[in-house]
């Protein structure tokens, strides 16, 4: 009798693992929202355009980019404290771009989604190339930023989640050659879709409200960026970045700047940062290369100190700034000043500016031996008319871009300097590294600290995310005062 008693009691806990089991299967259904498989692929691209400006254009890159730039200068006793002092500890270590790399990645996943989701005819998707095209275009951004700023990094084998959980590393050198790849079939796609008058997106896309022809003019100025970072590898990369910035222009482009900051609950990622944490002022390296003429002078130091309640907690000191590696500077406990464009907490984030494409268009036309004087002028102008506007100011720069006289090499690369000294930080990166393995130098970098015991301590690339490094070991340790990578004169 106790057998068959066993025996059923066997049965009915049997059955409650399995009623439980059942249960929590349900548990974790989200019946709040719709499976992912079901969301049509244009409305995943709002995310993907706030993600690509506030995470990855803007953010932990930008910030402490911003200080090895030296268009910002590190201070507030805290972490860009030692970044400016470039203590290995925090620029070297995984855990400091460990968020980044892996909202990034996160975002490229929602990205691969779309292009999915139209390729295979998945929610209703197919055949939407006005879709397909505007996620090309923001993998290539994102895909860009990640190996600009790692080197070889994971490509191919990437974004399968749970299909592989460990992608290999990828050669630079072939990202860069499937990025031009994808950015032409971004290309052809949009033609396409603007030829047919495709109409997929409606509000969500909050870059261009659904305009083909504005995605198309991005693509091409996104190709010219491509174009003009291979310089120091590709003998030909000039010509081809003046062509796709001529295409991009006729097109109209005239920017790609995210706005939907309304500076009260969504809020631009440098302005809340300063506001936050007050750990970056001016750079003197930025100031000197202004000169009093410059009209943005006085909004990059900020002459007057604003009635915004912001110094009343972080004091204010107008018209300061600091001297790159002032170790008393840097140590710092309050900020003495910030920028005027960091009190707009509605200021567009700039994913690709204007000025950006000019100065592309005229480095390429100097490179090719053509006269770049045009450009150069409105890539001056395009800067001091947009920034001083955010700030109030009707200064258009036609006056000081003219006095500027005849483009060269260096006053193209020292106004580009100056123009991207706001938040466009990865950008400037590029070109310090581009130039250096050109053999050309335009921009002194002056911190003192770059150099350390004879050691170089200026960092050519930026590590790894610290949860990828530990959990795939397809990646290694890189030593960032090191290694160059492919693009800027290494292997």
């Amino acid at each position: 009798m106790k057998k068959y008693i066993v025996m059923a009691m066997s049965v009915a806990l049997f059955g409650m693992t399995s009623c439980s089991e059942d249960q929590l299967d349900e548990v974790n259904k989200n019946y709040k929202y719709p499976a992912a498989n079901v969301v049509p692929a244009h409305l995943q691209i709002t995310d993907a355009i706030m993600a690509t400006a506030f995470h990855t254009t803007s953010g932990d890159y930008s910030f402490y980019l911003s200080s090895l730039t030296e268009q910002q200068v590190g201070t507030g006793n805290n972490q860009f404290m030692k970044a400016e002092l470039r203590n290995a500890g925090e620029i070297a270590a995984p855990s400091t771009f460990d968020n980044v790399w892996n909202s990034t990645y996160s975002n490229l996943l929602n990205i691969k989604e779309m292009i999915d989701k139209v390729e295979k005819n998945i929610a209703s998707s197919g055949g939407q190339l006005d879709v397909l095209g505007a996620a090309q275009v923001l993998k290539v951004i994102n895909f860009e930023i990640l190996t600009d700023m790692h080197g070889d990094i994971p490509y191919s084998e990437a974004l399968q989640t749970s299909a592989n959980m460990q992608p290999k590393s990828d050669s630079q050198e072939s990202i860069y050659a499937d990025l031009v790849k994808t950015i032409n079939n971004a290309i052809e796609n949009l033609n396409t879709a603007t030829e047919e008058k495709m109409a997929n997106f409606g509000s969500e896309d909050i870059l261009f409200k659904g305009n083909t022809k504005k995605w198309l003019a991005l693509a091409y100025a996104v190709k010219a960026r491509l174009y003009i970072h291979q310089t120091a590898v590709n003998a030909n990369a000039a010509a081809e970045a003046l062509k796709a910035a001529d295409q991009a222009l006729e097109l109209g482009f005239a920017g790609c700047y995210v706005k939907e900051f309304d500076g009260n609950v969504a809020v631009n990622p440098w302005a809340a940062f300063s506001d936050s944490r007050g750990y970056t002022a001016p750079s003197k390296t930025v100031v000197d290369l202004m000169g009093e003429k410059d009209p943005r002078l006085k909004h990059y130091i900020t002459e007057t100190a604003p009635d915004d309640g912001f110094t009343d907690v972080y004091g204010y000191e107008p018209g300061t700034y600091g001297t790159p590696g002032d170790e008393d500077f840097a140590k710092g406990s309050w900020t003495p000043n910030i920028s005027e464009y960091y009190y707009m907490f509605n200021e567009p984030v700039q994913v690709l500016s204007l000025h950006e494409l000019y100065f592309i268009k005229a480095e390429a036309e100097a490179r090719t031996g053509k006269d770049a004087t045009k450009s150069f002028k409105q890539a001056v102008q395009a800067s001091i008319t947009e920034s001083n506007s955010w700030v109030g100011d009707e200064e258009t720069g036609e006056t000081y871009a003219k006095s500027l006289g005849s483009a060269t090499l260096e006053k193209i690369f020292v106004q580009k300097y100056i123009a991207m000294a706001i938040d466009e930080h990865i950008q400037t990166y590029n070109d310090l590294r581009r130039c250096m393995a050109m053999g050309e130098n335009y921009i002194t970098l002056t911190n003192p600290k770059n150099n350390q015991s004879g050691l170089n301590r200026w960092p050519y690339l930026l590590p790894y995310g610290q949860g990828s490094l530990v959990s795939n070991p397809n990646l290694k340790t890189v030593d960032i005062y090191a290694k160059q990578c492919w693009l800027f004169g290494g292997k």
